[in-house]
Order: C-alpha cells, then structure tokens, then sequence
C-alpha cells in the first residue's frame, strides 16, 4: 500500500437544484420524465447558465478545492500538485489547473499543474497520477485532484437528451503523502480504446474542427451523439475492470467496504453490484440530485458516501469510472 491518504474532501454545484419539470420550462424542451427517473434515477441537477449564474469550469474547480482544503484544514501555501480532471476544461489552453492554482495560490510556486482529459474517466486517472507523482517526488506532501463537469455550456439549445442528463457539478480529493499505516492507495486499473471515438463528443473547437460561422449554422458544434453507445457496455465493462483490479491487488471483493461507480444511471449500478455478488448498500448514488457530472460524479459521490457515514476510516474503496473515447480507470485504496 502506498503512502498516499485522502485527507480532505470537497464538492461544488452551482445555484438552486433544478428538477425535472422545471427543467422543462428553463430549457424549453420536452422529455419523459419519468423514465429519467425510474431508470437513470435523475430528478435534480444543477446548470449554471440556466440560472443565470456567470460561473463555469474554472469556478466550479476551484470553489470545490477550496472546500476540499478546508476540510483538510491545511494552508493553500503547502499544496504542491494540483491535477484538473476534466473533458470541458475552461479554455483550450492554459490548462484549467494552471487557472486552479493562481486562485488558490495567488502567484508564482514551486507546484506541478495539468490537466487530464479522458472524458468521464478523467478524475479517477488523475487520481492515479497524483499518487505515481507523490510517491516519487518527495518534496510534494500535499495534492488536490478535482473532478469537474460542465457539459450543459456545450448543449445545443433544443436538446432533450442533453439537459435531460448533464449537469455541473466538481468534487475534489486533498492527498498527503503520510505512512500512518491505516490510509494509502493500493493500485489502479485502466483501460483504452480509441477506435470508439466518435460516438458522442465535442468535436469542434480543436485543429481539426476550428469553430467557424458554417460549422455553427451546420450545427456541428457542441454535445454532438454521432452514434449509439453499446447499450450493454457498462455492464460488461465494469465487472470486467473491478475485477482485474482486484486481481491486481491481490484483494478479495468481499474485502472491499464500498464502491462508487460513474454515477450516469441507477439501474446499471445495480445491474453491476448484482453481477458482482455484492449488496446494494456498499455502494452510493448522488444522480438523484447532481443530475450526471461527468469527471465530477466520482469524488462528489465519494465525499457525499463519507460525510453521511457509509464510508469510515479504513474502510477499502474501489471507484470505477468510464466515458466517451473509451476511456476507463478505476482506483482501490483504504480511506
């Protein structure tokens, strides 16, 4: 086990929760509703921009890790990693950690900035790299790795599907790199494959799709669904890594204490705990409220899990996430 302990976490929606019906009218669409929430389990979300609110990526990243760090109840000074885990980064370039750190920070240190894009699963291989990081530089002590979603400010107007699911929202891990001998990382999993790529994106904005008045009047920019995912892909997918990760570790599934998965859809959390053999309560849901966040689900439900006690001191932990590319990475570590 690695000596890297969580030791503050923090999350970061912005305005008043907005439920389905309301949502209805903000966004003028049309969608049912109530299969969004028996299936998916969605009622609530958070969307920045439909409640007028000028805040965007870079707020919500930073307003999480500053709540992160209050729980941990250190200074900003002693951070010396901050990682932005996200698809929707507040600029194509600087990096939105690199906007984080001057926030936080208020100038120029001796602290590592980047960002991670890889789609959903953006968080949990930041998380992964922070550790690699800390355990071989010894002059890092403190990390803060964020998740962070803001998706809604690239649906299109009109779009049922988009605002139906998406939502803002940012989570964020404060790490120490301490031997205690209770808390650390044990190891992570990921997995790739790029030929399922253009499925569902943004695809305007980069070198090969600059955003131009035609693009926009073809309606070639923001959330485009090119192509159906794989209605079982999750449910093959998710077993599938928890378990080589497992095996990784040398650790028994029922070893494990709690699991948060990619929070985009209740019914195939439950059809994977099931898969897994194991019961319903060692894992958490939080689309109930945040709607779907993306980068951001994993470290939101993670702090909601330990703040309402189903995740103790010691207790192990898997986090499992997945998204568009495909891009995957799960995490197992002792709290």
């Amino acid at each position: 086990m690695l000596p890297i302990k969580i030791i503050g976490t923090g999350v970061y929606a912005p305005g008043e929760a907005i439920g389905n019906s309301e949502l209805k009218k903000l966004a003028n669409i049309d969608f049912d509703h109530d299969k969004t929430e028996a299936k998916l389990g969605i009622f609530m979300r958070h969307i920045a921009h439909l409640r007028g609110i000028n805040e965007t990526t870079a707020d919500f990243a930073t307003k999480a890790a500053e709540n992160a760090i209050a729980n941990a109840g250190i200074s900003p000074s002693e951070i010396g990693l901050f990682i932005v885990g996200t698809d929707t980064p507040e600029y194509i370039t600087p990096a939105t950690s690199i906007l984080v750190q001057g926030r936080i920070q208020k100038g120029e240190k001796w602290t590592s900035t980047f960002d991670v894009c890889a789609s959903c699963a953006s968080f949990t291989i930041a998380l992964d790299n922070a550790v690699s990081i800390m355990t071989t530089d010894e002059t890092i002590n403190y990390a803060v790795v964020i998740g962070v979603y803001n998706m809604p400010a690239f649906v299109r107007p009109g779009d049922a599907f988009g605002y139906s699911i998406f939502a803002d929202g940012a989570g964020a891990f404060v790490l120490q790199r301490i031997n205690d001998g209770k808390s650390g990382y044990i190891s992570g999993q990921l997995l790739t494959d790029g030929t399922q790529w253009d499925y569902i994106g943004v695809y305007a904005g980069g070198t090969r799709n600059p955003v131009t008045l035609e693009l926009i009047k073809e309606h070639r920019q923001g959330l485009l669904n090119l192509q159906p995912l794989p209605g079982d892909r999750n449910v093959r997918l998710w077993p599938m890594v928890v378990n080589k990760l497992l095996s990784k570790a040398e650790v028994s599934i029922n070893d494990v204490n709690h699991f948060i998965f990619t929070q985009i859809n209740k019914s195939v959390i439950l059809k994977v705990m099931d898969e897994l053999g194991q019961p319903v309560e060692k894992t958490s849901f939080i689309m109930d409220r945040y709607g779907y966040t993306g980068s951001g689900c994993i470290p939101m439900a993670f702090h909601h899990a330990v703040m309402e006690g189903k995740v103790k001191r010691g207790d192990m932990v898997v986090t499992m996430a997945s998204g568009a590319g495909l891009a995957v990475g799960s995490n197992l570590f002792v709290y």
